[in-house]
């Protein structure tokens, strides 16, 4: 046991210096491909290797490739960095290695889902029966809603999808945005829906509600609404399509992969109004919640819906037979085996606290205004969106010129943003959703386009 106490107090040594490595070390790594499989490849060794030789030449051979995601100058993607207490319970984790599908694989894991289900209902202001699911992502968290919307919606027309499957059934009629994310799309193949009919967006990518109404029908239906545009961070008018899809019967999902995080903050709640009228919400932890990768969050309306679509029983199983307070987590996710997620996004909320928590929310969008605000002083910048949350969306006079900068500043590696199209144009996407980030890595940011804006590659 010396030796794996020895072995682990060396590993988190590595990462602490990893960790503290991220204000000055590039955003994204100077290496090829080919530099990375002639360090990480060849044979597989024939004999065992001491477990410390294989973590330093691991680190030796890997850390090169890796991407500063947890940078405080990392704006590509919506992605967070690792809260220290998220980071540390993901190490927990690994080590206590639950199963957290079955209740008796881990009752610790199971528990520490249903609390954290009550403090995430609160904090969203959703309706205090809703159940939950912790799954890897918003892809697999928009499978088990969307899963639960067509349980539902065909049950009400007497269809049961679980035992018939979707021969002969009913057609189910799904709505979404243009601007939907494509997640969306891939989780309704997987579920055999299809397509979604799609329906007109604004210049924001906002939903046109008045094109619902024609749209509905009166067979069974699914309306995907979205909060938080991935490009622009516009909200669908969520009471507007509430309404529309009450008076259908319609289930109504909504994506909140980041953007639903806005309900948590008085000063941005208005951007969410109607939230609470869906029946599924989806949400990335591992975005604005800045808990390490591989934790992504359903939440339901309907119980009975969501466990029905999700449910499985084996003769070898231990499940709950009706014991109070008992809950096996493989009645609310796809996955049977899994890893115990809940302990991070556990961490993470106890970490910050509600205050903590519209602290950092208020912060990043904060952050966003003072880029925009900063960066349409650069000579030929035209910014694409209003800024109504974290998300800023420009680009420079010519497609041409867009991404020659954006690969310089990328280039530099003092930070890192995305390209887009938008509305046929290149353009160039700033999320912030770090927990680090404030005003230094801003004016950085805004700094690395001056310097780099219009000058030609020779310079």
């Amino acid at each position: 046991m010396s030796e794996t106490h020895d072995l682990l107090g060396r590993t988190a040594r590595l990462a602490a210096d990893y960790v503290e490595s991220l204000g000055e070390r590039p955003v994204f790594p100077d290496v090829t491909p080919e530099q990375l499989h002639e360090a990480l490849g060849g044979p597989l060794p024939d004999d065992p290797v001491e477990p410390q030789q294989v973590i330093d030449e691991l680190v030796a051979a890997a850390e090169p490739g890796v991407v500063a995601l947890g940078s405080g100058r990392y704006f590509g993607f919506v992605i967070g960095g690792a809260l220290p207490a998220a980071l540390a319970a993901d190490w927990l984790t690994s080590t206590w290695d639950q199963n957290a599908g079955l209740y008796v694989g881990g009752p610790s894991a199971s528990v520490v889902e249903q609390v954290t289900r009550g403090w995430l209902v609160d904090l969203l202001g959703l309706p205090p029966e809703s159940s939950v699911g912790v799954v890897t992502g918003t892809q697999m968290a928009h499978v088990t809603g969307l899963a639960a919307a067509r349980f539902h919606v065909l049950d009400a027309v007497g269809w049961d999808v679980g035992t018939k499957g979707l021969t002969g059934a009913p057609r189910v009629t799904v709505l979404a945005g243009e601007k939907r994310h494509v997640t969306v799309d891939r989780a309704l193949r997987l579920l055999g829906l299809g397509a979604p009919t799609v329906v007109g967006s604004d210049s924001e990518g906002r939903l046109v509600p008045e094109a619902l109404p024609g749209a509905l029908g009166d067979g069974p239906t699914i309306v995907c609404a979205q909060a938080g545009e991935v490009n622009t961070g516009a909200f669908d008018p969520l009471p507007e399509i509430a309404d529309a899809s009450e008076a259908a019967g319609a289930w109504l999902h909504v994506d909140g992969a980041f953007g639903i995080w806005a309900a948590v903050s008085p000063r941005l709640r208005h951007l969410v109004a109607g939230l609470e009228r869906a029946d599924s919400w989806t949400t990335d932890a591992h975005k604005w919640l800045n808990v390490p990768y591989d934790s992504g969050i359903v939440l339901c309306k309907h119980p009975e819906s969501h466990r029905a679509a999700m449910t499985i029983a084996a003769s070898y199983l231990i499940q709950d037979e009706g014991a109070q307070r008992v809950r096996d987590e493989v009645d609310w996710v796809p996955e049977f085996s899994r890893r115990a997620r809940g302990f991070t996004v556990y961490a993470a909320l106890r970490s910050l606290g509600r205050s903590g928590l519209v602290e950092l929310v208020e912060r990043c969008c904060d952050a966003a205004t003072r880029f925009a605000e900063r960066i349409v002083e650069l000579e030929g910048v035209e910014l694409l969106n209003e800024v109504v949350l974290n998300q800023v969306l420009f680009r420079f006079e010519s497609d041409e010129r867009t991404d020659e900068v954006l690969a310089r500043v990328q280039e530099s590696g003092r930070v890192w943003l995305s390209g887009t199209t938008w509305d046929g144009r290149k353009a160039i996407r700033v999320s912030v959703s770090n927990w680090q980030t404030g005003e230094e890595e801003i004016d950085l940011a805004v700094q690395a386009f001056d310097d780099y804006a219009g000058k030609s590659p020779a310079r």
